[in-house]
């Protein structure tokens, strides 16, 4: 499997973004919230931050509201628009909108056969989705945090 880089660079003509909300839950203690892919999609069992495509006409915050009810069952309350990065997947060209969510309400339910994890720097489950490996260097440094952010370990 090719690994994705963080350009486009190197692909044969022109690829359409797939605009991405994805949601940065942050506890009151600190930590942040990954889950798994689900079974059945592309990377399945990969770490990921929660989140999913916009529809049509959506705004950042109505994808990711709806994403975070549909996948995990909570409804946030207002996102803090925070990172862009550009990933080019195999399987799609994404451009990954990170918000952080410091509150919501209702209870987590993983409607989509997901597993999640609260996890600090650097995070102990593997392997994580070479979108979020960005994330954790962003938290690093905001955090003062010298080390691997994460487990380099073998992929599959």
């Amino acid at each position: 499997m090719a690994e994705p880089t963080a350009a486009a660079a190197g692909t044969s003509g022109p690829r359409a973004i797939t605009d991405v909300a994805v949601g940065v839950l942050i506890d009151a203690q600190g930590r942040f919230l990954l889950t798994t892919r689900p079974p059945g999609k592309v990377y399945a069992g990969y770490w990921e931050f929660p989140g999913g495509k916009f529809e049509p006409g959506e705004t950042l915050e109505q994808a990711l509201r709806r994403e975070l009810q549909e996948e995990l069952g909570i409804t946030i309350d207002t996102p803090q628009p925070w990172q862009q990065e550009v990933f080019d997947y195999p399987h799609a060209l994404v451009r990954l909108h990170f918000c952080k969510v410091f509150s919501w309400q209702g209870e987590f339910e993983m409607r989509e056969g997901q597993t999640m994890a609260w996890q600090t720097l650097p995070v102990a489950v593997m392997p994580v989705l070479p979108g979020t490996v960005p994330v954790l260097r962003w938290f690093a440094q905001e955090r003062g945090f010298d080390g691997p952010t994460h487990h380099e370990g073998p992929i599959g």
